[in-house]
């Protein structure tokens, strides 16, 4: 069994979601203790207990410890099965970080995995909706990982209520990730915007044309007034010819609009700026499928970052204990060349 403290590097819900799929991964039997210790309300929440469900059902996995709060969690996979499977996290918990841990575990899915999931799709501290199917799943393409995303409804705070549908691809034969300086010229977007005055997202949008001058643009503003709580979010990305870079803010009480946009703008034109081939964001999201390709196929996966993030770090650590890989990091100017390699 391997044993993991949680309460390593940034210590949140990331080395849980990782851990445990890695787990199924690999086989291997894992014991995770000190979950989220770091934070203020330590322990799994209903998000973290929505996944570890998930991953149960489609695993035949043994699990202890799975209940709200619980500081620790022993994990015993089996192996992947297909089907169809409804989870409700029951909160605004974030559909787009229980996905996280899912997507990963099914890596090697023999037959078509669906989710029909209810909850945040769009929530403070993780991807966006927009995000996750504009950015997260065409770079999940790019390794030869097909999967589909659907919104039903969108789910803000407090009240969440979100309803998504994904389905997962049986996959073939993975592919390395290779991609280094790139081009950008064009910034498309999506403003969602549920129970505020239209010009809450007018005023989004203007602000991120302001900075968005030197590129070729499409910004789409969504009403989306089923979601059940008020709330906005801003998504901006920008592709390559090989690869696809975001960004994305979401709205509080006392930030007003122009402001919201033009951080989220801020955000990808330093990207953009940056010739990276993936985003501080999808790099740490991306890091344990490089991982799997180089132990498996012996491929090395090769990009350029602004930074690595902490999240990013922590993963690094925590996918050496799963997988005989390491990490070699070169700084490049403004930039860090990262490889992801089999290690001897």
């Amino acid at each position: 069994m391997i044993e993991i403290d949680g309460s390593y590097g940034e210590g949140g819900g990331q080395i849980l979601r990782t851990a445990v799929a890695m787990s199924i991964l690999t086989g291997e039997d894992v014991k995770i203790r000190n979950i989220r210790a770091n934070r203020p309300n330590p322990g799994l929440r209903a998000q973290h207990l929505t996944a570890l469900k998930a991953l149960q059902m489609i695993s035949d996995a043994r699990v202890e410890g799975l209940h709200i709060g619980s500081s620790w969690v022993n994990f015993s996979p089996g192996k992947i099965k297909g089907g169809s499977y409804k989870l409700d996290i029951g909160t605004a918990g974030s559909i787009t970080l229980v996905f996280q841990s899912i997507l990963l575990a099914s890596l090697q899915t023999e037959k078509e995995l669906t989710f029909k999931v209810r909850g945040g799709t769009d929530v403070k501290w993780s991807p966006s909706w927009d995000y996750f199917t504009e950015v997260f799943i065409p770079l999940l393409s790019k390794f030869g990982f097909e999967v589909e995303g659907k919104l039903l409804r969108r789910g803000f705070y407090p009240k969440g209520g979100g309803e998504v549908e994904v389905i997962v691809h049986p996959t073939g034969r993975l592919k390395a990730f290779q991609v280094l300086e790139q081009e950008y010229r064009s910034i498309e977007g999506r403003i969602a915007v549920s129970k505020l005055p239209n010009h809450v997202g007018e005023r989004t949008k203007q602000a991120i044309l302001r900075k968005a001058v030197s590129y070729d643009e499409r910004i789409d503003i969504e009403r989306a007034d089923d979601a059940l709580s008020e709330g906005v979010v801003a998504t901006l990305w920008s592709k390559s010819k090989e690869t696809v870079v975001g960004s994305t803010m979401l709205g509080e009480k006392g930030l007003p609009s122009e402001k919201l946009g033009s951080m989220c703008i801020d955000e990808l034109i330093k990207e953009i700026e940056s010739k990276v081939s993936l985003d501080v964001h999808a790099a740490d999201q991306l890091l344990p499928y490089m991982a799997f390709v180089a132990t498996h196929y012996g491929e090395k996966s090769t990009f350029l970052v602004r930074e690595l993030s902490n999240h990013a770090r922590t993963n690094m650590w925590l996918i050496e204990k799963f997988l005989p890989v390491k990490f070699i990091t070169e700084r490049k100017g403004n930039v860090l060349r990262v490889e992801v390699v089999k290690s001897s």
